[in-house]
């Protein structure tokens, strides 16, 4: 885990990891309630994947400031 959070840029923790962690945290809290701590950790880390990859294909469509000032 530290490495993946090491190898991070700023642009793909901002933009993509931070708010997918949060929203899955939020959706793991408010529905997950399967009585075991196991099945809702790999409910909530799954759920992070996929909105993870979700953010990720939208921030890849979104242009970069830097190629717009251009």
């Amino acid at each position: 885990m530290y490495d993946f959070l090491r190898g991070l840029r700023w642009r793909q923790g901002t933009l993509v990891e931070g708010p997918a962690f949060l929203g899955s945290l939020v959706i793991a809290e408010l529905f997950y309630k399967f009585h075991s701590f196991t099945l809702e950790c790999v409910a909530f880390l799954a759920t992070w994947v996929v909105a993870s990859g979700v953010l990720g294909s939208v921030a890849r469509l979104l242009p970069e400031r830097a190629n717009e000032a251009r």
